[in-house]
């Protein structure tokens, strides 16, 4: 039974009607905890903006109730924001072998390391957060050491499945442990919290042991040097390259800062295999022949900085793709990236380049990590919950999911469909969800953490569509008289010397403004820019229908 009074609360602070920077809150009575934290990166509305967390306010103002951090694996939508966090934050995390390398690797380039608690957890392992005793199963993924949680509070247990698929084939051979999931649906679940990422998509997965042997064999055919670009944690698509290379006689090297930090820690936890002499320097890849070398690289999602995208324009110091090589993308496009990959794609045909690409069945370079329709059902099946959350997907997907969800027996009213803050109450059995906790997304820039709001974008957008002009009033401080003709500088809007006229005629407008404007209008600078700024904009939208960001500068002597 639970406590008198206590209830069992979950929400999300993100990772609910997206895909990306993932946060799930646990809370039992004065016991809360947090799953997964991780970043997203933005679109090309969020101009300027280098990625995107959580709000974690709500966490904030109950941080003495915060147990610890409990981290499902080691992609980026699960740890990418633990750096931000724990400099708001600072709570134990809990992480298997892998995933907490990764995050080392993180907390490093931050300097937390040596502030921060960092607990190994094992998928055989029990722990105690406060009054809820929490543990593991393994589960297949795209990158090793993941795992699901099953926390066992006085309410019932709540279940979070992590992102999965069944893989009864996994490379590693790390098979999921169903035995565990049954166990723990036997026992009775509560609340079974589930990915939703493929929940369109009919049938099982495939396994990843089918993308080895394609890369294998395109690595037989290939001529001149092979460029291979994939997740940089994906670390079983980096082993089976590595086998593929060895195979063929091939030296590797590795390009992009995440690539390189990636191999190294997996290397050194023994979850890459590298052959005595087999990794080279970018410097040495021209120095052997073309037909000896294997580039494996960032880039897969089209990303402009990265080692792929400089590649594809021939902008990369080190390393050149020429006519003959064999450029190979192992992954398929995320929702969002395929213009950015299709550019590359181009640029590389250009360049001579053989290109294997498409979406992992087309080019048999990839397969998801994330669980098909059957296997979604398979998880219900397993757990059996009485209620039942989707997350980890777009708003279709959690619907699909909720469908998948009543075929296999689960009772629709007992299904939620959330947003990021919307909170389940259960109480004796009962859920409900009536109340919301604030959540958000919170934007970096450079140095700046938070300090991008709607406003700063909506000016970027502005900057970026119309361009900007700027007024220079001069005024005597004395009596407001105006000093000199205004000056007016534009940049983005029309080219100064092609539009000389119309730039005579704001400036006459300016003048003409400042003189009818009111005493009082005058003397308080703030109006004055105001009423300069209505005046100019109507007469600037009536001769090019456009709407540039107008900045009257008033200088004072």
């Amino acid at each position: 039974m639970n406590d008198a009074g206590s209830k069992l609360s979950v929400f999300s602070l993100g990772g609910i009607n997206e895909i990306g920077k993932n946060m799930y809150v646990l809370q039992y009575g004065e016991d809360m905890i947090v799953i997964d934290c991780g970043s997203s990166f933005p679109d090309e509305n969020l101009l300027g903006v280098d990625l995107i967390i959580q709000d974690i306010s709500y966490l904030l103002e109950n941080q003495d109730k915060v147990r610890a951090l409990v981290v499902t694996h080691g992609h980026e939508d699960h740890i990418g924001g633990i750096p931000y966090f724990l400099k708001q934050l600072n709570v134990p995390i809990y992480a298997t072998r892998l995933t907490l390398g990764l995050i080392e690797l993180k907390l490093k380039e931050h300097g937390l390391l040596r502030d921060t608690e960092l607990n190994l957890i094992h998928p055989d392992e029990a722990i105690e957060l406060g009054s809820i005793r929490t543990s593991f199963f393994r589960a297949s993924h795209s990158i090793p050491d993941c795992v699901g949680i099953a926390f066992e509070t006085p309410e019932g247990i709540v279940v979070h499945t992590g992102d999965f698929k069944f893989d009864l084939t996994p490379v590693n051979e790390e098979y999921a442990d169903l035995h565990k999931m049954a166990d723990i649906g036997k026992k009775g679940v509560l609340l079974l919290l589930s990915e939703s990422t493929n929940a369109e998509r009919p049938g099982f997965t495939q396994s990843e042991r089918v993308v080895g042997d394609n890369i294998a064999d395109a690595f037989r055919k290939a001529t001149g040097k092979i460029f291979i670009s994939t997740f940089a944690s994906n670390v079983h698509r980096i082993q089976q390259i590595i086998d593929a290379a060895q195979m063929t006689n091939r030296h590797v090297a590795l390009l992009g800062r995440s690539m390189v930090n990636v191999v190294s820690v997996a290397e050194e936890l023994g979850y890459v295999h590298l052959p005595e002499g087999m990794l080279i320097d970018a410097q040495q890849v021209n120095v052997l022949e073309p037909e000896k070398v294997v580039i494996i690289c960032t880039g897969s999602q089209g990303e402009p900085m990265a080692a792929l995208s400089r590649l594809s324009t021939n902008t990369f110091r080190q390393v050149s793709v020429l006519p003959g090589d064999t450029v190979i993308l192992a992954s398929s496009p995320i929702p969002g990236n395929e213009k950015s990959v299709s550019r590359i794609v181009d640029n590389l045909f250009q360049l001579g380049a053989t290109v294997i690409y498409g979406s992992g069945s087309a080019s048999g370079m990839h397969v998801s990590g994330h669980a098909f329709q059957e296997e979604l059902k398979l998880m219900l099946t397993l757990m059996k919950p009485t209620y039942f959350i989707p997350i980890h997907g777009e708003y279709r997907m959690l619907q699909l999911h909720k469908k998948l969800a009543e075929s296999v027996g689960v009772d629709g009213k007992n299904i939620f469909i959330l947003n990021n803050g919307d909170v389940v109450d259960i109480q004796n059995g009962v859920a409900s969800q009536t109340r919301r906790v604030d959540a958000g997304s919170v934007f970096l820039d450079g140095l700046g953490i938070g300090d991008v709001g709607k406003v700063v974008l909506r000016d970027r957008k502005v900057l970026a569509e119309e361009g900007m002009l700027i007024i220079v009033i001069s005024l005597s401080k004395a009596d407001n008289r105006l000093l000199s003709a205004p000056d007016t500088i534009s940049r983005g809007f029309v080219y100064e010397r092609e539009a000389e006229d119309l730039y005579k005629e704001v400036n006459q407008l300016v003048v003409s403004t400042i003189k009818e404007a009111k005493p009082s209008t005058r003397y308080r600078r703030n109006d004055l820019k105001h009423a300069v700024r209505k005046s100019v904009e109507k007469l600037l939208y009536t001769r090019t229908k456009r709407r540039p960001m107008i900045i009257p500068f008033i200088i004072e002597i």
